[in-house]
């Protein structure tokens, strides 16, 4: 299993296609507080439609809390447009995390140097900066089940 990290996700949308996305692959997610919006949030159940009750959950009071948590995954790649290290060029194990910042600011510093690896999806146009949040785990969890499939 790959679990999926959101860090502060300001976007109920987002979350909630995430949330759905968790469900349908078999990926626990982990989210840490302070959210932008609060969890029974009408656009994030309808994001995330009926399979909320199918997801594999854990909230986090904190980053502090997260890395405590006993059920935190052992490694985390941090996905970052900072990193020089492709999804395609990590080799993915049963069990990672894969963290994500939140929409506005990514992630801090402090978050940054707590993680076994930054990596980033390939950028074919400099001009933009990144891609939507629920896409990015999309593109990310499936790559790496990809590699754990194979």
């Amino acid at each position: 299993m790959i679990e999926i990290i959101l860090f502060q996700p300001e976007i109920p949308q987002n979350t909630g296609n995430i949330g759905r996305l968790c469900a349908f692959a078999g990926c626990r997610l982990h989210l840490i507080h302070p959210l932008g919006f609060e969890i029974n949030d009408r656009n994030l159940r309808r994001a995330g439609m009926d399979y909320w009750h199918n997801l594999d959950l854990i909230e986090h009071q904190d980053w502090h809390k997260f890395l405590v948590h006993p059920r935190r995954p052992e490694r985390i790649h941090l996905l970052t447009t900072h990193a020089k290290e492709t999804i395609w060029q990590t080799t993915f194990e049963k069990g990672d995390g894969l963290l994500f910042g939140n929409e506005g600011h990514g992630a801090p510093d402090f978050v940054h140097q707590c993680v076994d690896k930054r990596i980033q999806i390939p950028k074919y146009n400099d001009q933009l900066r990144s891609l939507n949040l629920a896409v990015s785990v999309g593109i990310a969890s499936y790559e790496a089940l990809r590699q754990l499939k194979n």
